[in-house]
């Protein structure tokens, strides 16, 4: 089998608590920002890199998830259901496992927009991703350009693409931008149903085998009803 990822994990369980009033009544995944839902800005992203299966994992408002997703063919759609317990983004990982199948995969934040550059930048992850030396590889954006960044970054990174955890009280130059791909070996492991993800990252980043690739384009966290605006305003701009 290659080891190009083929498949992508969706995280679309979330309770958008930060959303509200907006997530009240709607999904956070299904909140359109330039006329399109957030959890399909994301698909189209994965179709257009060729990646032919997406597991998308449902908990809240699941029902309007899974019927907004039903006429999709590119990627195919699989339905991870946690309707009885959420599972946060590494409990969703494992759940989703059998379905991810045994090669690295693409891990998909719904709330992570871009204004493209040049090139798809899950283009360039797959022609960055070496799995000899890369156990996790994240897209990650400048935290100083970005729209809807509120905190202080995540990484540093070095020349040759390592990234480092923020130091505590220190501002970071680069934010994760939602998406990446990752092992699915790093999951073997693991015991407990309901778990983080950001720890493997860290994990990843101490064994100098966390890498990241810095993003062409602009990145739109869109986190917050603020955020929608902001983000709508950037695309507007960006197409002028």
């Amino acid at each position: 089998m290659s080891d190009r990822p083929d498949r992508a994990m969706v995280f679309a369980a979330g309770l958008g608590k930060r959303m509200r009033p907006v997530t009240d009544r709607v999904p956070k995944p299904l909140i359109q920002v330039a006329g399109k839902t957030m959890l399909d800005h994301m698909l189209d992203r994965l179709a257009d890199a060729g990646i032919s299966k997406a597991v998308v994992n449902v908990h809240y408002l699941a029902d309007q998830i899974e019927a907004q997703l039903a006429g999709r063919q590119h990627p195919k759609i699989v339905i991870s259901d946690e309707r009885a317990e959420l599972l946060d983004q590494g409990g969703g990982i494992k759940k989703a496992l059998p379905q991810l199948g045994s090669e690295p995969f693409f891990i998909c934040n719904t709330d992570a927009l871009w204004i493209e550059g040049p090139k798809s930048n899950m283009g360039r992850m797959l022609e960055h991703w070496d799995p000899a030396k890369m156990d996790v590889l994240l897209l990650v954006a400048e935290t100083a350009t970005s729209v809807g960044v509120d905190w202080p970054g995540d990484f540093t990174m070095a020349p040759d693409g390592r990234l480092t955890k923020r130091e505590e009280r220190k501002v970071a130059p680069f934010v994760y931008a939602g998406v990446g791909i990752i092992k699915p070996e790093l999951f073997a492991g693991e015991q407990a149903d309901v778990f983080r993800l950001a720890p493997y990252f860290f994990d990843a980043a101490e064994q100098g085998r966390l890498f990241g690739l810095r993003l062409d384009g602009i990145w739109l966290h869109v986190g917050t009803p603020q955020a929608i605006h902001e983000a709508e305003e950037a695309i507007l701009q960006s197409a002028q």
